[in-house]
């Protein structure tokens, strides 16, 4: 039965090989050129820290696009905010229009509150011809109860109301005060009802607050045609502004989602850049570490072995990753894919070196054998005699 002994796996970074030739131990470096190789490791250290940095930026900015494509119940942004799934610093540079789905938002919304303080001003005549009125004077404070004598009142009457609260809140500056006016409208009819609630249908307060609510219901009517019209008008802009912001934000992200792609391709360019620099500047691997290689493969899991096969296919289109028994010659591969493979395996057994354990040992052992197998058949092509 043929052993393969597992020895450590020692992963060499941007190594240097002297001018004649010869490979270079692990972990050395020229001695005249030392300084030189520092200086490339820092300058690659300074160029792959720049390209994490963009390779975060394009994450957020993907995570932004499939939030906004993936959301199904995607929330339209308030008018008069022109909030968006796209960030501050992107709207401008992405798509002027929504800055200009603001501005128009922020105009309609002054309009609107200019037409509503012309129907608020119309009802305070209506309001004025009815406070006026002689039977209007019970109304015009709130109800004395204790002066009266009603202990009951506030059990009957659960919100109190009267003329001068109504003038008040509507004169009121700090934003507590009515928004429209049917706001109004409403506690006009209460302080009526709680008159006519309280108090017994034959009685004069009773009669009175019945009097004054059917000539106020009768001047309403008048008035609200209009407010009718504003409440129309203003649905159909609200309806018409979220539109827009959201063929805004869709034009927006998807120009974000073009320009991302080209700088994903970019850093990816980039990326094989460097990785092709890397591997010029490391040395050749042996054959010993080669075969520490095939060793470290061997003890993968299922899933990290399946990568590695992935990575071998990146550079060998005719090699399948997926069969089910896989010929794999280390002499074959590429330096670059050698050395990938090298840090990835180092990677994989030191992130589940701690937990693994004895877990896993009899779902590995086929894809070993398999490994072995395929380790074995290349050494029996090539004429060489793997250790025992």
């Amino acid at each position: 039965m043929l052993e393969i002994p597992m020895e450590p796996i020692n992963v060499l970074i941007l190594e240097r090989a002297p001018a004649d030739g010869t490979p270079m131990e692990a972990g050395n470096l020229g001695t005249e050129n030392g300084e030189d190789d520092v200086a490339e490791v820092e300058w690659l250290t300074h160029h792959v820290d720049e390209m994490m940095g963009k390779v975060d930026e394009l994450e957020r900015r993907v995570n932004e696009v499939a939030q906004f494509y993936s959301s199904s119940n995607k929330k339209l942004p308030n008018s008069s905010k022109g909030s968006s799934i796209v960030k501050d610093k992107d709207k401008e540079k992405l798509n002027p229009s929504i800055k200009k789905q603001q501005q128009d938002a922020t105009q309609r919304e002054a309009a609107a509150a200019k037409r509503m303080q012309e129907l608020m001003r119309q009802f305070s005549t209506i309001l004025r011809q009815i406070t006026q009125h002689k039977w209007s004077w019970p109304f015009m404070e709130p109800v004395d109860v204790e002066g009266l004598g009603l202990p009951d009142y506030y059990e009957v009457i659960e919100k109190p109301m009267d003329f001068s609260t109504i003038k008040n809140q509507m004169e009121a500056k700090d934003g507590s005060g009515y928004k429209n006016v049917r706001e109004i409208c409403t506690d006009v009819r209460l302080v009526f009802k709680n008159a006519m609630t309280y108090n017994e249908e034959k009685s004069d307060v009773h009669v009175m607050a019945k009097t004054l609510l059917a000539k106020f219901e009768e001047k309403w009517l008048q008035l609200l045609p209009k407010v009718i019209e504003e409440e129309t008008r203003r649905k159909e802009e609200e309806a018409e502004a979220q539109l827009g912001m959201q063929l805004a934000q869709e034009a927006a992200n998807a120009k974000l989602a073009r320009d991302t792609s080209s700088e994903i391709c970019e850093v990816d360019m980039h990326l094989e850049e460097l990785r092709e620099m890397v591997v010029q500047k490391c040395r050749k691997m042996s054959t010993e570490e080669k075969r520490k290689l095939g060793v470290g493969l061997s003890r993968l899991s299922p899933e990290d072995l399946n990568k590695a096969l992935e990575i071998i296919a990146q550079k060998n289109p005719s090699f399948l990753a997926t069969a089910e028994e896989v010929d794999l010659d280390m002499d074959a591969q590429s330096e670059s894919t050698l050395w990938r493979l090298k840090f990835f395996v180092k990677e994989a057994l030191e992130g589940h070196g701690k937990s693994s354990g004895s877990k896993g040992g009899n779902e590995n052992s086929k894809r070993k054998r398999e490994i072995c197998d395929a380790l074995a058949k290349t050494a029996k092509k090539r004429g060489k005699k793997l250790p025992s």
